[in-house]
């Protein structure tokens, strides 16, 4: 079977794949319609074509190291395994984004089975950090968990104010911090509260100060020692939440909180928003993380588990049709 026979048949499995569809509608329009034009004046894989597709995958903001490796691999397996059509050559693109996703053998997520599981959420201010967190307690709490949030971010002013009254709106409870508090502090009573109300999942939304890596190293390590200190083997999981329109300064930004913590999952928002959707591809080949979930527009429910298969269909959907 094919990629592109793959790609449809894991979509048309998808409950929300039409919402996959329109939150990458932007993307769509700078890598696969794009890459569907190239048809029009493909004489074969040589010089002018892999130029024309670096551009695309330049513009698709897949950066130029991870474009490059795209760009060989293509060149190298058109030769080797001697494809000549425009299709072939579509399809074989497609694939070498997949096998580079999938090159990376993802644990699954930890849980704790004797007590509240802790996810901590990092990032900068402006990433869209506490409207996730409380995007992320709507879908544990929807599958049957009892979730509830920390509000550990102490320094963005009304920061505390907007996670409780999503938890309100979410019927969950939210231990806040003080204004300009010690955000440790906040997580240490959110901590005691799961443990002693038997809380299946505690969400931590976090500050997002980058002024000092040496003062974000230190804060973050702090909270984590308060954490483990509290629940042994916490917090469980560490997701880095990135806007995914501020392109290749995400990655950046991901190498800085990386150096200064375990990240084990990247959730990529306001996907809906940029035409730059090849930024998954570059987060995986640059980083090794797994992307977890992507936010395809500004409601409460349009925060998606991350599946790359429905994400590349996403992506080149015209492409993919044209198989039929």
């Amino acid at each position: 079977m094919g990629i592109f026979s793959k790609l449809k048949q894991v979509f048309q499995t998808k409950k929300d794949g039409d919402r996959y569809l329109s939150g990458l509608n932007k993307s769509r329009k700078t890598f696969g319609d794009r890459i569907r034009s190239l048809a029009l004046s493909f004489t074969g894989v040589n010089e002018a074509f892999l130029e024309e597709l670096m551009v695309i995958l330049l513009e698709a903001d897949i950066g130029i190291h991870t474009a490059q490796k795209i760009i060989d691999q293509v060149e190298n397996r058109a030769l080797d395994e001697k494809l000549h059509s425009f299709q072939q050559i579509s399809e074989c693109l497609i694939e070498v984004m997949a096998q580079m996703y999938n090159s990376h053998e993802d644990p699954p997520m930890r849980k704790n089975e004797d007590g509240p599981t802790v996810i901590l959420m990092v990032g900068v201010n402006g990433s869209g950090k506490t409207t996730t967190t409380a995007k992320l307690t709507k879908l544990f709490a929807m599958d049957g968990h009892r979730v509830a949030v920390a509000a550990a971010d102490t320094f963005r002013a009304g920061a505390i104010d907007q996670l409780a009254k999503w938890a309100d709106r979410l019927q969950v409870p939210c231990i806040k911090g003080r204004e300009n508090g010690d955000p440790s502090a906040a997580l240490v009573d959110a901590c005691r509260y799961a443990k002693d109300h038997q809380i299946e999942y505690l969400i931590a939304d976090t500050a997002g100060r980058l002024q000092n890596k040496s003062n974000l190293m230190k804060e973050l390590s702090k909270m984590q020692r308060v954490i483990e200190r509290e629940i042994p083997g916490a917090p469980h999981e560490v997701w880095l939440v990135l806007d995914a329109t501020t392109g290749q300064n995400g990655i950046a930004q991901a190498q800085i909180f990386m150096e200064a913590t375990a990240v084990t999952g990247i959730v990529l928002t306001k996907m809906d928003g940029t035409a730059k959707g090849g930024i998954v591809v570059a987060i995986r080949d640059l980083l090794g993380v797994p992307v977890k979930y992507i936010g395809l527009g500004e409601k409460e429910d349009d925060l998606r588990p991350f599946d790359i298969d429905t994400y590349l269909y996403g992506i080149c959907e015209e492409l993919v049709s044209q198989d039929d």
